[in-house]
């Protein structure tokens, strides 16, 4: 058994300043360490594949960071290791606990993930070794991980087992912000909306590109975006669905001189919902946050989600977004990016109607190429 310190301060030595993840038991030592330092950074998430997209967001804005999670919710992060970390190349270190273990007594839920725990890693061809035991092995196993990441540019995992930390008090707790009000609209028909390629062009037209980040989501908006202008300082997210706003958020709490925009999809918002009230809770008044919203998932048929009936901007005002609106006016999108936030995160929920431009391309570029491209954009 170690104590937390005795992997956190080497690993703090290496530049191992950012965490993200999802409590576990196994995990608290180190939690509560890193909550209780404050020059260590902790972003509590709502699940763990939005954990790890933040941590993917940190790192492409040029620091390392550490997701920790248990077994458990490995299958929540199976979609950004495998469409977004592998495609894009980022490299970040997991730490994930082993609940259910084989021949370690545990409850029932954990017997399954605990058999093949290593197998998943394997499959998704994560490196992986177990968590060190004794502290004597903690520079070595952290100078394997180090050697995987760089050469490789593939995530590497470390699978702990019970009982391998001693307990940690948890000194105090992160801090929670306040909304100031929403500003709503009420919306018309489908065929009086903007189109999503005009709501785009506003928006490239309204972010400078030295000033700014545009983090567009997977699907039709990626394509739309690239073919409009294809900026150094536009990433497009070519799979991991839901995590794009993750990522922007991590990137803007890295660099808090950049102004991150994240232009998401209503099917995308929905699909991980939880990381609105991760952004409120952490996002700064660069983090700007635009739904495109025109009801339907488009790029794979058009069949229709169930955002008529949900208010995302109060949705985001309730998780503590500081400044929010909704309507289907672009003149929004003037008003929303030619302001700035007082203190915290910004959103704007923005109906559209339905439709694609015909022959529509994608990008040329390879996706970590694309991704080097917007690091070298921001000195990263």
């Amino acid at each position: 058994m170690i104590e937390a310190r005795q992997f956190l301060e080497p690993a703090r030595k290496l530049g191992f300043e950012w965490y993200t993840g999802v409590p576990c038991s196994l995990l608290t030592p180190f939690i509560n360490y890193v909550i209780a330092d404050p020059s260590l950074k902790y972003v509590s998430s709502a699940n763990e594949g939005d954990a790890l997209a933040t941590a993917a967001g940190i790192i492409t804005g040029g620091k390392r960071a550490v997701v920790m999670m248990q077994n458990s919710g490995l299958g929540n992060a199976v979609s950004p290791l495998t469409s977004l970390t592998y495609p894009f190349k980022i490299p970040v270190l997991l730490i994930c606990t082993q609940r259910g273990a084989p021949g370690i007594k545990d409850e029932p839920q954990h017997e399954l993930i605990g058999r093949i725990t290593g197998k998943l890693f394997d499959l998704m061809e994560v490196p992986w070794e177990p968590f060190p035991t004794e502290a004597a092995e903690i520079p070595k196993v952290l100078e394997r991980a180090l050697e995987s990441m760089r050469t490789k540019h593939m995530p590497y995992a470390l699978v702990m087992g019970q009982k391998a930390i001693s307990p940690h008090p948890l000194a105090s707790k992160p801090e929670k912000k306040n909304n100031t009000g929403a500003t709503r609209r009420s919306f018309s028909w489908q065929d009086n909306r903007p189109s999503r390629n005009e709501a785009l062009r506003r928006i490239v037209e309204l972010t400078p590109e030295k000033a700014s980040a545009l983090i567009a989501t997977t699907g039709h908006t990626g394509r739309e975006l690239f073919a409009i202008a294809d900026r150094p300082n536009h990433l497009y997210m070519v799979g991991s669905m839901g995590c794009a706003s993750s990522l922007g958020l991590g990137l803007s709490l890295v660099r808090p001189n950049l102004r991150g925009v994240v232009i998401d999809g209503d099917g995308a918002a929905l699909m991980r919902m939880g990381n609105i009230a991760t952004v409120g809770a952490y996002g700064g008044k660069n983090f700007t946050h635009i739904l495109l919203d025109n009801e339907a998932h488009e790029a794979t048929g058009g069949q229709e989600t169930v955002s008529p009936g949900v208010f995302f901007a109060r949705v985001a005002e309730a998780c503590g977004y500081t400044v929010v609106a909704e309507g289907d006016d672009l003149l929004l999108l003037d008003s929303f990016l030619g302001s700035s936030a007082l203190s915290g995160p910004r959103f704007l929920h923005l109906k559209i109607k339905r439709g694609t431009p015909k022959d529509l391309p994608r990008p040329n570029t390879a996706p970590h190429a694309v991704l080097r491209r917007l690091m070298k954009h921001i000195g990263a």
